[in-house]
């Protein structure tokens, strides 16, 4: 089942689709990705199994809405579409699965609202603040690249960046993007202020933090993290950084499928 509904802050439509069955689980993107590279990956294939799986794409992000304004990508905003989409299917609390910008709603979520979840699952998560972090998850001139190139400049100068062609999902969901909505999206996250690790250590929702060996900071502030929260758990994923953190799907599912298992 495929839907939107609205942020009633501001009325930016969140698109959101519905699937399989079992206890409701939410997936929630990385920065410049979408619902759709959760399928693209085999994300929603293997969790659809077990799960009812809702995927959204955040405002600024696949088929949802994308305000250029940089006031409208600031934590609440983000937290307030979530919170619409979990009131339009009606099916929370919800098991949270988040990566990168994702992980970061989550755990905002987990330490303001924790009856919204029923766990929490981190993939690359962040507690810190985002000022110049996006050059270093990205590139250093990906403004530039954005405003000259678009999003297709973005794609290969990112990759370029990395020394490897970005894997066909993501340069896909990328591809689908607005460049002017997605810098403003970017600076939103830059100016945002910091959870911080004293927010992250006091939540009490189960939550599993995962991190890439080669994704230095955030693999510090998982294992920091879980070792700070009354029910936290870190895990590795070897060799992975922070834009490959998804990749190796069949690990991450195992991960969250075990971790869900040990809390019944």
């Amino acid at each position: 089942m495929r839907g939107t509904t609205s942020n009633p802050t501001d009325g930016t439509e969140i698109a959101y689709e519905v699937g399989g069955s079992g206890e409701p689980l939410l997936l929630v993107h990385g920065s410049g990705l979408s619902k759709g590279t959760w399928r693209g990956l085999g994300y929603l294939k293997d969790l659809e199994r077990d799960f009812t799986v809702i995927a959204l794409d955040l405002r600024g992000h696949g088929r949802s809405g994308k305000p250029h304004e940089v006031s409208s990508y600031l934590p609440p905003a983000f937290i307030g579409d979530v919170e619409s989409v979990l009131d339009a299917v009606d099916l929370g609390p919800v098991h949270y699965v988040g990566y990168s910008v994702g992980a970061r709603i989550g755990l905002r979520m987990a330490a303001g609202t924790p009856e919204r979840l029923r766990t929490l699952t981190t993939i690359g998560g962040s507690f810190e603040a985002m000022t110049d972090q996006i050059g270093r998850t990205f590139f250093p001139t990906w403004r530039e690249a954005l405003e000259t190139g678009g999003m297709e400049g973005f794609i290969k100068a990112w990759g370029a960046h990395r020394h490897r062609r970005i894997d066909a999902a993501t340069a896909l969901a990328f591809q689908q993007n607005d460049p002017v909505a997605l810098r403003a999206y970017f600076e939103g996250l830059e100016s945002a202020p910091p959870l911080g690790i004293e927010g992250a250590s006091k939540i009490t929702v189960p939550t599993l933090l995962l991190a890439g060996t080669d994704d230095p900071d955030r693999y510090r502030q998982s294992q920091e993290a879980a070792r700070r929260m009354a029910h936290g758990s870190f895990f590795e994923l070897v060799g992975q950084d922070h834009a490959s953190s998804l990749l190796p799907v069949d690990e991450v599912t195992d991960l969250i499928r075990t971790f869900l298992e040990s809390l019944n």
